[in-house]
C-alpha cells in the first residue's frame, strides 16, 4: 500500500488527509495520506524515505515551501519560476518538486465573477505561496500587484524574484480592487489584521488565502464594507486535485460532496 504525506508546521489545522483519502476511496487506489508536523531540520530524511520508498509523495504547506527546495533533484518550470514547492514524486529515480498552487489560485479566481484582466492587485504577506498567487495573477494579466509584509525585508526578497512587483510599507493601503490575504492571520478564530480598511470602498474583491474556517474576521470586515469575498476552499481543493493528477494520473471529480467535507 501506498503512503501519500502532507508536512508542516503547525499542521493540525490541515484538511489535506480529508480529501486526499476521500478521493483515493472514491478511485480504488490502494493508499493512504496522512499528516506530518516536522521541523527544518527533518526535511532531509523525509526527501529520502521518499527516494527509499517509504512513502510515495508528498505535499508541502507552510513553511516549508520554499526551504524543501534544496534537497530535491530537479523542480518542474512551475517551482522556477515560483521558488515554492506544494507537491513533491519521484520519477526516473530522480525526486521532483512541483507547484500546484498556481493552478489552484487561478482557476478559483477564474470562478468568480470578479475579471482580474488590468486590476489593481494588493498582496498581505510573503510567505511560500505568495510567489505562486503572483505568477497565477501575471497568467490572468493583472494590472498592478502590490506586496506589503509585516517585514518589509521578506517582501523585498520576493521583489528580487518579481521585479515589476510594488512594494508598500505594513500599514499603508494603497488603491486596489481585488486585496488578497496571504498571512496566516485567520487560522485561529480571534486573529484579526490589523489595517484600516474604512476608506478602501466597495464593490471590490476581498480573497483569503485561508479555508479551514468558515468566514475569517478578514473576510467579514470587507463583506461589512460591501465588498465581494471569496475564502481559500476552492484554491485548496483545486490545488489538491492537481496533486492527486500527479501522482495517480486520475483527476478526480469535485462534487457538492467534496466541497461539504471542507465545510463538516
Amino acid at each position: 500500500m501506498k503512503k501519500y504525506l502532507v508536512i508542516g508546521n503547525p499542521i493540525e489545522h490541515s484538511l489535506s488527509p480529508i480529501l486526499h483519502n476521500y478521493w483515493i476511496k472514491k478511485n480504488n487506489i490502494k493508499a493512504t495520506y496522512d499528516k506530518k508536523k516536522i521541523n527544518e531540520e527533518d526535511i532531509k530524511n523525509v526527501i529520502l524515505d521518499l527516494k527509499q520508498e517509504k512513502i510515495h509523495g508528498l505535499n508541502v504547506t507552510v513553511p516549508f515551501k520554499n526551504s524543501t527546495i534544496p534537497f530535491l533533484d530537479d523542480v518542474t518550470s512551475v517551482v522556477e519560476k515560483t521558488k515554492s514547492v506544494n507537491t513533491i514524486y519521484k520519477k526516473d529515480n530522480k525526486i521532483i518538486g512541483h507547484n500546484t498552487d498556481v493552478g489552484g489560485f487561478e482557476r478559483s479566481l477564474i470562478e468568480t465573477n470578479y475579471k482580474v484582466k488590468n486590476k489593481k492587485i494588493f498582496i498581505l504577506g510573503s510567505g511560500g505561496v505568495v510567489g505562486s498567487i503572483i505568477l497565477a495573477l501575471e497568467n490572468l494579466e493583472a494590472g498592478q500587484i502590490t506586496l506589503s509584509n509585516r517585514t518589509r525585508k521578506k517582501a523585498e526578497k520576493i521583489k528580487d524574484i518579481n521585479p515589476k512587483l510594488n512594494i508598500v510599507d505594513w500599514g499603508k493601503i494603497p488603491e486596489f480592487d481585488i486585496i488578497i490575504n496571504a498571512t496566516s492571520l485567520g487560522l485561529k478564530n480571534n486573529d484579526e489584521i490589523k489595517l484600516n480598511f474604512e476608506n478602501v470602498g466597495n464593490n471590490k474583491l476581498f480573497y483569503d488565502v485561508i479555508y479551514n474556517q468558515n468566514i475569517t474576521n478578514f473576510l467579514k470586515h470587507g463583506k461589512k464594507l460591501g465588498n465581494e469575498i471569496k475564502d481559500g476552499k476552492m484554491m485548496f481543493i483545486y490545488q489538491a486535485q492537481l496533486a492527486f493528477k500527479t501522482w495517480h494520473n486520475i483527476l478526480p471529480k469535485i462534487e457538492n460532496e467534496t466541497i461539504d467535507l471542507l465545510i463538516k
